[in-house]
């Protein structure tokens, strides 16, 4: 069992930058990848980010440039950096430990945070 903590979230005009964390329970990153998803009011739950055991990253299109996954092995927490910030990423984020399969699906984590709120004002 590993518990997932996120934290971070909250108001941002856009254009702004928010930094959210996800503190794990037990060692998790140097084992499993981690990532992070969103999912917004009446939408389904959608991949925003991830970084292996090893280290490779991988982003949806949508935030490619403007966000930035990391891992400190140390504290067994993985980071979101979230710039530029627009009203559509308004969303609950969620982090989760990749367990086997696609890294873009849902189906392939287990392990979920609760999530923290992200809100981008326009």
């Amino acid at each position: 069992q590993v518990q997932l903590v996120e934290s971070g979230g909250g108001l941002v005009q856009a254009g702004g930058s928010l930094r959210l964390s996800c503190a794990a329970s037990r060692r998790t990153l140097s084992v499993y990848g981690m990532g992070w998803f969103r999912q917004a009011p009446g939408k389904e739950r959608e991949f925003v980010a991830v970084i292996t055991w090893s280290g490779s990253t991988s982003y949806a299109d949508s935030v490619k440039g403007r966000f930035t996954i990391s891992g400190d092995n140390a504290k067994n927490t993985v980071y979101l950096q979230m710039n530029s910030l627009k009203p559509e990423d308004t969303a609950v984020y969620y982090c989760a430990v990749h367990v086997g399969g696609l890294y873009y699906r849902a189906v392939s984590y287990d392990y979920w945070g609760q999530g923290t709120q992200v809100t981008v004002s326009s």
